[in-house]
């Protein structure tokens, strides 16, 4: 891609991007990029009205009377991208690939992340470690997120949650806002995923296609595995054929979502048929009821 398409393709994000965080999105993004207070400040006698989850078991068995713990918000709020680049977030049949439409969600909670005063990361991941760029605050450290999800090459197709998940486990020392942008076709590592859980906030980004979820009937056609590049022909006239297919994703959808239950992670699913505007605002929402 030559510069002046990269940089058009960049400025063409930005604009959407803030314009969505400063006039649709509002304060609304402040419900997700400054959550409760995650730093200790002290420990107080207990009041009426105060949270019982915020009461200090151990000192109020010492003390005789109870008292809970006082948190304020981290002056630095972290917000960590972690973009699936595994070949099947290649595929797209309504204009656009499930790849862009990550591309163009990163690029929004970067920005989102720049106008709350957070560092901002990304951790590009496939079968392998594709990029970490590590967390900095400023335009220019969004910039570089938004021209990277662009122009990367990448070198994998597979995907490797551990490339993604255990990389960031490791490298993130600081508790961060962890966004995990992914079509969740490969399954999902309920270990790692409870790990980061556990250690930061988690919020996933489940992108789909609609031709994803059942076969049209067009006859004989042929299927390339994205991330394989394995080739099978199918007769998609064949009924059984489609019932199958269609059952198998539904199984593989139920899963995933089964497994992002129990471990307890906020997940979103976006599709490149509709509008992100709605479900994000909704999640945004949500989000600002439960804090």
């Amino acid at each position: 891609m030559e510069t002046g398409e990269v940089l058009r393709r960049v400025r063409r994000l930005e604009i959407r991007a803030r314009h969505l965080v400063e006039d649709v999105f509002a304060g609304q993004s402040e419900s997700v990029f400054k959550g409760r207070g995650i730093e200790f400040a002290e420990v107080r006698p207990y009041v009426a009205g105060d949270e019982v989850r915020d009461i200090d078991w151990n000192v109020t068995a010492r003390l005789g009377s109870p008292f809970v713990k006082r948190f304020v918000e981290e002056r630095e709020l972290t917000v960590v991208l972690l973009v699936d680049a595994s070949g099947s977030l290649e595929f797209g049949s309504q204009g656009h690939s499930k790849r862009e439409l990550a591309s163009e969600l990163a690029s929004l909670l970067a920005f989102a992340g720049l106008k709350n005063s957070a560092r901002v990361g990304l951790i590009l991941f496939s079968d392998r470690l594709e990029l970490f760029v590590p967390p900095r605050r400023g335009r220019s450290q969004v910039l570089r997120v938004v021209r990277e999800l662009i122009t990367r090459p990448l070198a994998g197709t597979g995907t490797d949650w551990a490339a993604g998940l255990d990389f960031a486990n490791r490298v993130l020392r600081r508790h961060s806002l962890v966004f995990v942008l992914s079509d969740f076709l490969a399954p999902v590592d309920t270990r790692l995923f409870r790990i980061t859980r556990r250690r930061h906030e988690l919020v996933c980004l489940w992108l789909e296609d609609p031709r994803e979820l059942e076969l049209p009937a067009v006859g004989w056609a042929e299927f390339e595995d994205l991330e394989s590049g394995r080739v099978r022909a199918v007769n998609t006239n064949d009924k059984r054929a489609r019932e199958a297919y269609r059952a198998g994703r539904a199984e593989g959808r139920e899963r995933a979502r089964k497994a992002l239950r129990q471990i307890g992670a906020d997940h979103i699913v976006l599709s490149t048929a509709q509008s992100y505007l709605p479900p994000l605002l909704r999640y945004f929402a949500e989000r600002r009821r439960r804090r």
